[in-house]
């Protein structure tokens, strides 16, 4: 069974103790006789009791379910029945003689609504605070499942593109079939393994972009050239898995479909005081079909887990030329 939400929490407990204790000071420290007399402890417990009453039941009851009405009645009663024990039973107690000889409830309301008001409105904002503590974990919830589907997408996207340019390989019975396989495996074992965690070692990832370059150069050997040099990393930081190899990936699909030779595609990365500068430049037939050359689901998906995790860290900047793509990225690692 689903363990039971307690009405207060042990925190909350201590705060409200504390509370009362602070708005008692105010209330029963007087310069004249510095000493609290017993009346003093029983007359605010009055007040302190007819806030519990309204804290832990009017406001979640009426406020917090926008029932104001129902609420103004019922604070009225309570109120009512605060000065009734007042100047019914307390004073005839404690002051007979005196105060108890006359009914006096406006003077008894004006010293009451501000103790009400102070002890009310510090729950008030307790629990607006803890609402927002409540929405901003929801917020957390929703866009780590949101990244976790936009992950999920990639790794089919990948695998359906590499698996036909394996059967076309698998088909001409291709020398290099055993190598892709090799390749894609090692690729696969990294994206289905070692990349599920929020960020990965920077160094890994690029030894996986490193294999997944040399996986897709095999496909284009005879018909071009990829520029890649593997960046020293002095300080490894951490990066969000499988957001380079997207704009890999794009350049390899969109070279080798719109050019038969002469494929170039440069990529570049290094990392300067914690910012990563990362470039990836592809030529391409400007007479082909291009339309979609900035859609998909992998340029959408990494702009959209860009903006989930480094909002306000990350540029980019996609640039087409006549016969060329470039893509620049620059990301805060810091962040």
């Amino acid at each position: 069974m689903p363990k039971k939400k307690s009405i207060i929490s042990i925190r909350e407990a201590i705060f409200q103790l504390v509370l009362n204790s602070v708005v008692f000071v105010f209330y029963g420290y007087s310069r004249n006789n510095p000493q609290f007399e017993e009346y003093e402890y029983v007359f605010f417990l009055n007040y302190a009791v007819g806030a519990l009453i309204i804290n832990y039941w009017l406001l979640p009851s009426y406020i917090y379910t926008k029932k104001y009405l129902q609420f103004g009645i019922y604070f009225i009663v309570i109120a009512m029945a605060m000065m009734f024990m007042e100047e019914f039973v307390l004073e005839q107690i404690y002051f007979p003689d005196t105060r108890g000889q006359r009914f006096f409830a406006l003077g008894n309301l004006l010293s009451m609504l501000p103790i009400i008001g102070i002890l009310s409105g510090f729950k008030f904002a307790w629990d607006a605070l803890g609402k927002q503590k409540e929405v901003e974990e929801l917020k957390d919830t929703v866009k780590e499942s949101e990244l976790q589907f936009l992950k999920s997408q990639i790794n089919p996207h990948f695998l359906f593109n590499n698996l036909n340019n394996l059967y076309a390989h698998a088909i001409e019975n291709s020398p290099q079939t055993p190598t892709i396989i090799l390749e894609l495996s090692a690729v696969m074992r990294y994206m289905l393994y070692d990349c599920q965690a929020k960020y990965v070692s920077l160094s890994k990832e690029i030894e996986h972009l490193s294999n997944f370059i040399n996986l897709n150069n095999l496909q284009i050997e005879g018909r071009g050239k990829v520029n890649f040099e593997m960046p020293k990393i002095t300080q490894d930081h951490r990066i969000a898995p499988l957001i380079l190899i997207v704009f890999v990936e794009n350049a390899f699909k969109h070279s080798s479909s719109s050019q038969t030779e002469n494929i170039e595609i440069s990529i570049e990365l290094e990392v300067k005081q914690g910012q990563l500068h990362f470039t990836c430049a592809n030529s391409y037939m400007d007479q082909t079909n291009t339309q979609d050359i900035n859609s998909g689901i992998g340029l959408e998906n990494v702009k959209k887990r860009l903006q989930l995790l480094y909002p306000e860290a990350h540029t980019l900047d996609i640039i087409k030329s006549k016969n060329e793509y470039q893509v620049k990225l620059k990301v805060d690692l810091n962040h």
